[in-house]
């Protein structure tokens, strides 16, 4: 299907915006638009091609001699809701 225009985003919080003006459709992490569908400002799409996204892991060779640095990222990510 030919589509006249082209939006082109860096950022998914524009994106969403955008969606939910009617520009069109996005494909962001369901997580960042629940409250846009339970409000019915948008609706899923194409879900059953939509793979789960089982979270993030973070693999490192030893817990030993980790950088600082390393241990508020990794602590980071522990806390984050993703």
């Amino acid at each position: 299907m030919r589509v006249d225009g082209q939006l082109t985003f860096n950022s998914t919080i524009p994106m969403i915006d955008a969606t939910v003006s009617g520009l069109g459709i996005a494909y962001v992490p369901e997580n960042l638009v629940t409250d846009e569908l339970r409000s019915g400002r948008l609706v899923l799409m194409l879900d059953e091609w939509c793979p789960l996204f089982p979270g993030c892991y973070l693999y490192y060779p030893t817990r030993r001699q980790n950088s600082p640095a390393f241990a508020v990222i990794a602590n980071a990510l522990r806390q984050a809701d993703v």
